[in-house]
This record gives structure tokens, sequence and C-alpha cells, in this order.
């Protein structure tokens, strides 16, 4: 993945979010979480960590890019009215080129390294799976 490629894509994803999301930004709260299956993990629990574990991750000022040949992740923390929220955007990588699938923001209780990673993982699954559906149906 060409790093000026995933530079441009970030930038023209957040600075018009809502055109690029017909369905929206996803607001993480307690019902997603029940929906995702992740109230019931316990701390040190086993869960597939491997599609989060083979990225390449650049570090810049206002960002953490994630990226493999699959997709690319960029995760941004902002303040909004005083309010630190953390803006995850989910690209898949399609001819070199990132398109966004889904934004999701995390805040108050919710806004924490961890929890945003396993919700992540669960988004990557979904998005891989729905994917590997699409393949599916096209070949019939």
């Amino acid at each position: 993945m060409d790093p000026i490629a995933l530079e441009a894509a970030y930038h023209t994803y957040m600075e018009n979010l809502p055109t690029h999301l017909p369905d929206g930004i996803v607001d993480v709260d307690l019902s997603l979480l029940q929906e995702l299956n992740l109230l019931s993990l316990q701390e040190g629990s086993e869960h597939d960590d491997s599609l989060t574990q083979n990225f390449y991750v650049v570090e810049s000022d206002d960002r953490l890019t994630l990226f493999n040949e699959k997709f690319s992740v960029w995760i941004a923390p902002k303040v909004v009215d005083e309010t630190p929220i953390t803006y995850t955007l989910i690209a898949l990588n399609e001819n070199q080129t990132p398109h966004l699938e889904m934004v999701f923001t995390t805040k108050g209780v919710y806004n924490h390294s961890s929890l945003v990673l396993r919700i992540l993982e669960k988004f990557l699954e979904q998005i891989e799976e729905n994917e590997e559906e699409l393949i599916r149906l096209k070949k019939k």
C-alpha cells in the first residue's frame, strides 16, 4: 500500500464523512457491545485477534494508521465540544485504493484502547465475512 495514497484517502474521507457513509457513523454504546457479543468476554478470555495482529503500523501526530493487503484502518482521536472522541475508519483495499466501509466512534467509558481494538476486530470479521459471501454469490 502506497503511504501517499493512504494519506490522501484519510484526508478525503475525514473532510466529509457523511458523503462517504450513506449509513452513517456507528456510535459505540452498551447495546452495540451486546450485539457484538463483547459484554460476555471476560478479561483474558480467548478471542481471535489474528485480524489485528497482521498490520503495518504508522503513527503520526493526529492518528494511528494500520494497513495490510486487505484493510486500511485509521484511528484518530479528536475533541468535539470538549469531549474526547476516537474515530475509527475501516476501508477495504481495492486495487491499492482504500474504499471506506464504515466508521465507528467511541467516547466516555467506551473510549479506551483495548475496547477500540476489540470492536475493530469484530467489525473486521464482519466485513471479511460479507466480502467472502459476496464472492461466493458472484460465483453462482
